[in-house]
């Protein structure tokens, strides 16, 4: 089911609680919305459809990635950037690192640790703040 963006800043700074088999459901909503929107998108968070759960998707190049319960291990090459949120109106400027290292949770449930850098290493740190309830 498509659902509606949350522009509710007070609901978005609320950190998400972990991700369980019971909330795989909400995770088919939250493709269905960022498929929808993938004309303005690159990826989407759970908490930006209403649902408060540490689950996201993104593009990695053209391939969609599912990520439950992810957690930023590392970064290294700190840098400042302007981006943009679905969420939010304008831009604004914060800071990433040019290379993470994630571990996640796939839909089985079953944990990997993988390397990210350059944009997608950006993306996945947009989204994870937004797990955190950081917004830019």
């Amino acid at each position: 089911m498509i659902r509606d963006i949350v522009r509710d800043t007070f609901f978005l700074q609320m950190p998400s609680s972990s991700a369980c088999q019971e909330d795989l459901p909400a995770l088919y909503d939250l493709i269905d919305t960022f498929r929808e929107n993938r004309n303005r998108c690159v990826g989407m968070a759970a908490n930006m459809i209403g649902i408060r759960r540490n689950i996201i998707i993104f593009l990695d190049g053209k391939k969609e990635v599912i990520m439950l319960n992810p957690k930023l291990l590392s970064g290294k090459d700190k840098y400042e950037i302007e981006e943009g949120c679905l969420s939010l109106t304008g831009k604004r400027k914060t800071e990433r690192f040019e290379e993470i290292m994630v571990e996640y949770e796939d839909l089985n449930f079953q944990k990997h640790r993988k390397k990210y850098n350059g944009y997608t290493a950006q993306i996945i740190q947009h989204e994870l703040d937004h797990c955190r309830g950081i917004l830019i």
